[in-house]
């Protein structure tokens, strides 16, 4: 069937109006998101590269670099840096071995000797088919053949393989991650030497991670720490301790370990240590790197802005969809779980993707968000704050309204109750429809004291107004008084009373709660009971505590009704369908009456065959005096 329109409205203006308020905020989580790719974090970015690098299992080397370091214990041996004439006499050792290639990563012209012995060394380079000397230096487009050494070195050839460090551009850290592999479509001697062992690079669009920069192609370094290549002293192969054939068809790097010079060394994404590692050691990694074409590959940008679209967006809806404590879980889980997914990216598979702007985005998110979250729930807290005071004014003006209307109402109550006595006691002979109606006045009057005797108590309740005042008395005495007090609403309606009470000793009670409770289930036993029926009052003493069942033939209460029989103002559906009137706080009245002494109350009813109220008392005077 068909809702109303009157109903469908509401609904579907609750839904745009949660629809809006989400494609805000995920218009806003966008615009964050676009924001922040656009600035550059290449400082951060390079950090989370490193930290990835060191985390990772260092990668193996190929095999194919050995270094050969000029060392204190060289120069301790040689009493000084080795000289033309030594070098000259280092290539000839070498010579025989047949390397595949021989880089000198030194500063030749420095080296010490006369004119005479540089062209001797300078001959003695002759003898390789691939020596060279790797310079810092580029030439430009137009220079070709400029790059060599003044006589008697212009025979030595030059070839550029410069170490790129971070310094103006990227990371601006100093650190070295990077590799030329060209520069104005020259070849740099890295790849040269590469391409001769894997072939596949020669087709430079296939070095993997390749990127322009400037007029230069770029590929990242996959760098191992420092001591994962075969390292021989030059004075050991001076004089002869190393065996010649571990340099057969290797590619060799001369370089220098003394920690005389920064220029020496590098920084790298292993160690920001000012001597971390040699540039020999430096250019071993990036041969090596193109020889096994596994240089870390970034991921497109637009892989890297739709990342931190996602995570701004569900740091967005954690904001303003979960609790603050809960929230930051979920946050700092999502932040660890897309740092995992990152590093496992990273390694095995090589590829690099941003963890800066996500990260970055994460925090600017919540801290961009979290005020407005506040100043909303602020206010709302405000407006709960007004609306509590107001239901308590409003609770306050409730209970002195009810409490001074039945105060007030008791008066006329006693008036009525007090003319009624007058003319039933008069020796004026009375008519019986006049006596019929003084009787119905009567009954009225004291349904309607009952009634306001009952919320009279309510209202002490609710304002915690209730005390016991404890005497020591027999129950089976107020059971007595409360079953004569209601023999004539019984005889009315033919109603059977038995009591079956065992001589009780006296408990600690406030006999006119005790009373009112007695009362109030004995009535509801009478007028919720048919005529010629019989209700059952059992006295007894169990387990410390005194026991009175009441048990009559009446309607019985549902089993969904049952759970609620003792709540404030509550009739069951038997009751409000029968002609019976009643407040709904006879049952509240008694059990809180009860309860106060500690003890209970309990009902057992199956519907159409009666309910039995089962009253259980304590013998202790452990009692508390007040509510």
């Amino acid at each position: 069937m068909a809702l109303p329109p009157s109903l469908k409205e509401p609904s579907k203006r609750q839904t745009i109006k949660r629809y809006t308020v989400l494609s805000l905020r995920v218009g806003l989580a966008l615009a964050l998101a676009t924001f922040i790719s656009q600035v550059k974090l290449d400082y951060l970015e390079s950090y989370f590269y490193d930290l990835r690098v060191r985390l990772r299992p260092a990668p193996s080397s190929s095999g194919n670099v050995v270094l050969i370091m000029i060392d204190p214990a060289t120069v301790e041996k040689l009493k000084g840096p080795p000289s033309f004439l030594q070098h000259a006499e280092f290539l000839q050792k070498l010579e025989s071995t047949q390397p595949r290639a021989l880089l000198y990563d030194l500063k030749v012209p420095e080296l010490k000797g006369t004119s005479q012995e540089a062209k001797k060394f300078a001959a003695a380079t002759e003898a390789f088919a691939q020596f060279f000397v790797i310079t810092d230096a580029l030439e430009m487009r137009g220079e070709k053949g400029k790059l060599k050494f003044s006589p008697p070195l212009e025979k030595i050839k030059l070839f550029s393989g410069p170490k790129s460090s971070d310094r103006a551009n990227f990371a601006k850290d100093n650190v070295t991650r990077r590799l030329l592999v060209s520069y104005q479509d020259q070849i740099m001697v890295h790849p040269f030497l590469a391409s001769q062992i894997n072939p596949e690079i020669i087709d430079r669009k296939k070095i993997r991670g390749l990127f322009d920069f400037f007029d230069s192609e770029q590929t990242y370094i996959n760098f191992r720490p420092t001591g994962a290549y075969p390292t021989f002293s030059f004075a050991d192969v001076l004089s002869g301790q190393v065996p010649m054939e571990k340099f057969k068809d290797k590619i060799i790097i001369l370089g220098r370990h003394l920690a005389l010079s920064e220029e020496e060394y590098i920084l790298t994404p292993y160690s920001r240590d000012v001597v971390a590692m040699t540039t020999a050691e430096m250019h071993a990694n990036m041969i090596d790197t193109l020889i096994l074409n596994n240089a870390s590959r970034k991921s497109n940008e637009i892989w890297n802005l739709l990342f931190t679209m996602l995570i701004s967006i569900i740091t967005v809806h954690v904001v303003f969809s979960m609790r603050p404590a809960r929230g930051l879980m979920v946050i700092a889980f999502t932040g660890g779980l897309y740092s995992l997914f990152s590093f496992f990216l990273f390694w095995p598979f090589g590829i690099w993707i941003s963890m800066a702007h996500p990260l970055i985005a994460i925090f600017l998110c919540y801290y961009f968000f979290i005020p407005y979250r506040l100043i909303i729930e602020n206010r709302r807290s405000w407006e709960y704050y007004q609306r509590n005071q107001l239901l308590k004014q409003v609770e306050e003006l409730k209970t002195n309204f009810i409490s001074m209307m039945s105060h007030d109402l008791k008066t006329p109550i006693a008036r009525i109750q007090g003319m009624t006595e007058v003319m039933l006691k008069s020796t004026t002979t009375l008519t019986s429809l006049q006596q019929e109606a003084v009787d119905s006045i009567r009954q009225s009057s004291d349904d309607l004291l009952k009634f306001v005797n009952s919320i009279l108590n309510y209202a002490k309740i609710e304002s915690q107004g209730v005390q016991l005042h404890l005497q020591s008395k027999d129950i089976n005495v107020l059971l007595t008084e409360v079953i004569r007090k209601h023999e004539f609403l019984a005889r009315v309606k033919k109603i059977k009373v038995t009591s079956e009470l065992e001589p009780l000793f006296p408990i600690p009670m406030d006999p006119e709660l005790i009373r009112q409770i007695l009362s109030n289930l004995v009535e509801n036993a009478i007028k919720y009971s048919p005529d010629e029926t019989e209700i059952k009052i059992n006295s007894f003493e169990k387990n410390g505590f005194v026991v009175i069942k009441i048990k009559d033939q009446g309607l019985g209460i549902s089993t969904d009704d049952l759970p609620h029989i003792f709540m404030k103002f509550f009739r069951s559906q038997n009751a409000k369908s029968s002609p019976i009137k009643g407040s709904g706080l006879g049952l509240y009245l008694a059990q809180y009456f009860t309860e106060l002494h500690k003890g209970k109350i309990e009902v057992e009813s199956v519907p159409g065959a009666g309910s039995v109220f089962t009253v259980s008392l304590p013998l202790s005077t452990n009692v508390v005096a007040s509510s």
